[in-house]
């Protein structure tokens, strides 16, 4: 059970821990939400989060053996979506990444979108795939020695170490294509023109409108001194966007209307920033081993981060208005169809690695 939303909690309200509150609304300025009431508890230094009172009617969530379920189903889909075959190389190279573990956070919020309104999994779940395979890809062209440079990715060597840089870069190539290829034929039951409209949102969730443009701002800012707008840019692009073309895509899939779309984009803008902050966090606050991949490589490359830009305890702070403003989108829907995407912000705001 996440330890920000347990049952108990959620009946009530989310208590968050952390040192004291500021506003920083200057930085939130595209994720204020002015119902969104984050009150501080001065007694326990806390802050809590009200939730809709449809809380009161929300049944005991078992949220580890939901993203067990959700993410054994999407295993398995992925490890048949690339059987070993000719060119050998290549496709250990693919496999060695796309099964490497890691949490399916993007294709869980894809499945836990279309089923929130109203939707069933198995029409999303090719498009859940395609962006984890998306989501491979760019950790593994990422981690290149022309990008970040790293040599460990989920406790294993990186794909351009384990198998060569330039096998690596065509397997990247290949789950980009292979993602889309997936959606466009696996999909079933699902009217041509949402599968469509969610390829489009897919597409323009990786080009020059987010995570190429994310990438391409944090290479030029090598070496410069970055201001926490720009800093924002490059996350809402190179992290945030893909993030939340898996919601937005799951909603579509699922049948919603554009309102319901525009309210589950804003919730998924707020948990993607989140988990860019929280991961410069942990990258000043744990180890390798913990982390499974470099621990403090920002910090020794002086690249620009939330903790380094704004102090480690903003930083968190920041983290908390995040996870507050994404729960308020949520009021808006049945609390028990959203009990998922109320549990996975708050897994997000307190992952460990």
């Amino acid at each position: 059970m996440c330890p920000y939303f347990t049952s108990e909690s959620m009946a009530t309200l989310a208590t968050i821990p952390c040192n004291k509150t500021s506003s920083l609304q200057k930085h939130l300025s595209i994720f204020h939400h002015p119902n969104c009431k984050i009150i501080c508890n001065a007694a326990n230094t806390s802050i809590s989060l009200p939730l809709s009172p449809q809380t009161n009617r929300l049944p005991n969530f078992h949220f580890q053996e939901y993203m067990k379920t959700k993410a054994n189903k999407i295993n398995i889909v992925l490890d048949a979506s690339v059987p070993l075959q000719n060119p050998i190389k290549i496709h250990e190279s693919i496999r060695y990444s796309l099964l490497a573990g890691g949490k399916r956070v993007r294709p869980i919020l894809c499945l836990a979108a279309c089923e929130l309104v109203g939707g069933h999994e198995d029409t999303a779940i090719p498009m859940a795939c395609a962006v984890e395979m998306i989501h491979t890809m760019s950790l593994i062209h990422d981690d290149l020695p022309c990008m970040d440079d790293d040599d460990l990715r989920r406790g294993k060597p990186t794909n351009h170490k384990a198998f060569g840089e330039e096998t690596a870069i065509l397997a990247g190539d290949a789950l980009l294509s292979l993602a889309f290829e997936h959606v466009a034929t696996k999909t079933t039951n699902v009217a041509p023109q949402r599968v469509v409209q969610a390829i489009a949102e897919l597409g323009s969730a990786i080009g020059t409108e987010g995570l190429v443009a994310g990438q391409m701002v944090d290479i030029l800012s090598a070496g410069k001194e970055v201001s926490l707008d720009e800093l924002e840019y490059i996350h809402v692009h190179k992290t945030s966007k893909l993030l939340e073309a898996a919601v937005v895509c799951g909603a579509i899939i699922g049948g919603g209307d554009g309102i319901v779309v525009e309210r589950l984009r804003k919730y998924a803008r707020c948990i993607g920033l989140l988990f860019q902050v929280v991961d410069d966090i942990l990258d000043v606050t744990k180890s390798s081993k913990e982390l499974g991949k470099t621990a403090g490589k920002d910090l020794a490359s002086h690249k620009a981060t939330y903790p380094r830009l704004m102090g480690l305890g903003k930083a968190k702070e920041f983290a908390q208005q995040l996870v507050g403003n994404a729960v308020e989108e949520l009021r808006h829907f049945d609390a028990s169809r959203a009990a998922p995407l109320y549990h996975l912000a708050g897994y997000i705001a307190s992952r460990q690695n």
